[in-house]
C-alpha cells in the first residue's frame, strides 16, 4: 500500500526515541475503532500514543489547525490521522510549518487537487496506489498500518495472535461504515463476527451485554449494524466519543459496565431526540400540504439536535420516498443533512446550489452542509426546481429488489442452513429477499411498542412452480421404509397449528420419538405450517389498512431463526406487505 512503508519507518523511529504520538480520529464508529486499533498497536510495540476525537457540534468533521497547533505546543512531533485527512490541505501545511510530521490514513476519495502535503498518505484510493482492494473502511486502513508495524516489531507468533484479536474491532467498523462486504472486507467481517462470541475485552463484553447480543453463536452483521454500532455512534452524536475509546481500553469490569450503560442511555436519548423531530415534521406535513407535493423535501427547525438530523432524514425518505434534507437552525447558522432515493444524485443537487453554503460534502445518496440560516428558503426553492427537472412521479414509487418467489412451504431448516453459507450479509452482499403470495393470517396482527407488527402467517395452496421442490424434499427427507417424520421436519414447524406457539421444542421432539406423526400428516401439514413474521416500523401501515384473521396477503421477507431454547424456530422478517383491496 502506497505510503505504508514510510509511515511504519516514522512510527518506529518515534517508538525508539520515545516520542509521544497523537492519533487524530473521527467521532463515528469507523473513526473510533480506527483510533483503538492504532493506539493499541503502537502501545503493544512499545510506543506511547494519545488521541484526539473532535466534538461533533463544536469542531465538526476533519482536522483543524487549532488542534494541530495545540499539539505542537505540547511537544507532539508526529500526528497520525485515521478515517480523515485526505482533503485536509490547510492542516497539513500547518503541521509542516510547525515541524510536525503528519501521516494521513483515510479511505475517502481524494479530491481533484490530489492529496495533502504530508510525510505519508495511506489510502488505497489515491492515484498510483497498487493495493488490490480499494473498499477498506477507515479502520481497515488503520489496521493495515497496525499490521505493518507489528510485523516489523513483534515475534511472528505474537503478532498473528494479536492480528486476529483486532478482527473483532475491524469487523464492527467495516459493517457499521457500510463498505462492501466483498474481498478483504468479507474476510474481516467473517473472522471478526466469529471472534465476537469469544470476546475477552471487558469493554467489548459489556457492550455486547447491553446490546443483548447472544454469545452462543456469532452475531450477524444486522446485529452489529442495528444494536452495537448505534450505541457506539451515540457517543459522538449526543456527547463525546472519547467514552468509546475509554470503554475499549479500560480493564476494570465495573467501569466497563458503567461506560457501556452510558452509551446505552445515550442511544436512548438519541432515539428520543429523533422522535421529537419526527413529531415536529409530521405536524408540519399536516399543516402544510405543499410539503407532500415537493419533489425534494427541505424541512428545518430551530434547535433540532444536529447529531440526529441525518437519521431523521433517512426516516423521512423511508416514509415519503423522496429526497430529503433536514436542517437544524442555530440562530444565524444552519446545519443540514440529506438522504436521497435511487433515482436522484443528491451531491449534484447540492453542488448546483453551492454559493448558498459555507461548506458542504457528500455523495450520490447522502450529504451534509453548513450555511447561513437566511439561505434556507432559497435552498428549498432551488432543490425542488432541480429535482422537478430530473424526476417524475414514477420515481417516487418505492423499489424493493427481490431474489426469488418462494412458497412458505419451502422455508425449511435446510434452506436456512444454505443461506447461512452466504453470510456475512451487508453492503455488496445483501441478504436474499423472497416473496410469497397468497399467504393467510392465522390470527389478528399484534402491535408492538406502537410501531412494530407481528403476524402469524400460514402457507396457502402450493403453487405449481413450488410443488416439485417440496415433493422432492418430502420424498428425500425420510427413509423409504419409514412413516415417521424426520426430526428436521419436526423442528421446521415450531408453530404447526394456529395454537401451536405454546408447544415447546422438547414436546415436539418427544412427539417425534413416539412416532405420532406420519408422512401423510406431513403432506397435509405443509399448508398448515405457521410462521411468526416481524414487520419492523410497519404498525402505521396496518393502522391505515387493518388486517383480520383469515385475510390473504403477499409478503416480501428474509429468513431468520429465533434461537430461544423453548419457543425458537424459523421466523420471517418482513420487508414489505401487499394488502389486497377489499
Amino acid at each position: 500500500m502506497t505510503g505504508l512503508r514510510a509511515a511504519v519507518d516514522r512510527i518506529e523511529a518515534a517508538i525508539e526515541r520515545k516520542e509521544p504520538i497523537l492519533i487524530y480520529g473521527d467521532y463515528d464508529v469507523d473513526g473510533t475503532m480506527a483510533v483503538i486499533i492504532l493506539k493499541t498497536a503502537i502501545e503493544l510495540c512499545g510506543g506511547a500514543a494519545d488521541f484526539h476525537v473532535p466534538h461533533r457540534i463544536r469542531e465538526g468533521y476533519d482536522m483543524r489547525d487549532d488542534v494541530i497547533e495545540r499539539a505542537a505546543a505540547s511537544g507532539i512531533r508526529l500526528i497520525v490521522s485515521v478515517d480523515m485527512g485526505i482533503r485536509a490541505f490547510a492542516p497539513a501545511e500547518t503541521a509542516h510549518r510547525l515541524g510536525v510530521d503528519l501521516i494521513v490514513t483515510d479511505h475517502h476519495l481524494p479530491g481533484p487537487d490530489g492529496v495533502p502535503n504530508a510525510l505519508a498518505v495511506i489510502n488505497p484510493n489515491q492515484s498510483g496506489c497498487e493495493y488490490p482492494y480499494k473498499h477498506l473502511c477507515g479502520a481497515g486502513v488503520a489496521f493495515k498500518l497496525a499490521q505493518g508495524l507489528m510485523q516489523r516489531r513483534l515475534d511472528a507468533t505474537v503478532q498473528n495472535k494479536l492480528l486476529m484479536s483486532f478482527m473483532k474491532v475491524v469487523a464492527i467498523a467495516t459493517i457499521a461504515d457500510a463498505v462492501p462486504l466483498t474481498g478483504e472486507n468479507r474476510v474481516f467481517a467473517s473472522l471478526g463476527l466469529d471472534a465476537l462470541r469469544r470476546a475477552v475485552n471487558p469493554g467489548l463484553k459489556a457492550l455486547l451485554e447491553v446490546a443483548q447480543i447472544s454469545t452462543k453463536r456469532p452475531p450477524t452483521s444486522g446485529e452489529v449494524g442495528f444494536r452495537i454500532a448505534p450505541r457506539i455512534n451515540a457517543a459522538g452524536r449526543m456527547d463525546v466519543a472519547r467514552d468509546v475509546i475509554e470503554l475499549f481500553s479500560v480493564k476494570d469490569t465495573v467501569r466497563a459496565r458503567e461506560l457501556a450503560a452510558k452509551l446505552d442511555q445515550l442511544n436512548s436519548d438519541r432515539q428520543e431526540e429523533e422522535r421529537k423531530i419526527l413529531r415536529s415534521v409530521e405536524e408540519r406535513f399536516t399543516s402544510d400540504p405543499t410539503l407532500s407535493d415537493a419533489y425534494c423535501i427541505v424541512i428545518d427547525g430551530e434547535g433540532w439536535h444536529r447529531g440526529v438530523i441525518g437519521i431523521t432524514a433517512t426516516r423521512i425518505v423511508e416514509r415519503y420516498n423522496r429526497p430529503t434534507v433536514v436542517i437544524s437552525r442555530d440562530g444565524a447558522e444552519a446545519f443540514g443533512s440529506g438522504r436521497s432515493i435511487r433515482a436522484f444524485h443528491l451531491l449534484e443537487a447540492i453542488e448546483s446550489c453551492s454559493p448558498l453554503f459555507s461548506r458542504y460534502g457528500g455523495h450520490a445518496h447522502a450529504c451534509g452542509f453548513a450555511m447561513p440560516s437566511a439561505n434556507v428558503a432559497d435552498l428549498r426553492t432551488k432543490l425542488d426546481a432541480f429535482a422537478r427537472a430530473r424526476l417524475t412521479p414514477a420515481d417516487f414509487d418505492p423499489i424493493l429488489d427481490l431474489d426469488a418467489e418462494l412458497d412458505l412451504a419451502e422455508v425449511t431448516p435446510e434452506l436456512f442452513r444454505s443461506l447461512q453459507l452466504l453470510e456475512p450479509y451487508g453492503m455488496g452482499n445483501p441478504e436474499p429477499i423472497f416473496a410469497a403470495r397468497d399467504v393467510q393470517l392465522t390470527a389478528p396482527p399484534r402491535i408492538l411498542k406502537d410501531k412494530h407488527v407481528k403476524l402469524k402467517l400460514k402457507a396457502g395452496a402450493l403453487r405449481n412452480n413450488a410443488a416439485p421442490f417440496v415433493e422432492t424434499l418430502l420424498a428425500t427427507s425420510l427413509p423409504a421404509e419409514s412413516e415417521e417424520l424426520s426430526i428436521a421436519a419436526v423442528l421446521a414447524t415450531p408453530r404447526c397449528h394456529p395454537d401451536g406457539a405454546a408447544i415447546r421444542r422438547s414436546d415436539k421432539a418427544a412427539a417425534f420419538a413416539n412416532g405420532v406423526q406420519s408422512r401423510t400428516e406431513h403432506r397435509d401439514l405443509r399448508t398448515k405450517i405457521t410462521f411468526d413474521a416481524m414487520g419492523w416500523h410497519m404498525a402505521e401501515r396496518l393502522q391505515q389498512t387493518p388486517l383480520l384473521a383469515g385475510d390473504t396477503i403477499d409478503v416480501a421477507f428474509t429468513i431468520g431463526n429465533n434461537d430461544h431454547p423453548e419457543y425458537g424456530g424459523l421466523e420471517l422478517s418482513l420487508r414489505d406487505i401487499k394488502i389486497p383491496a377489499r
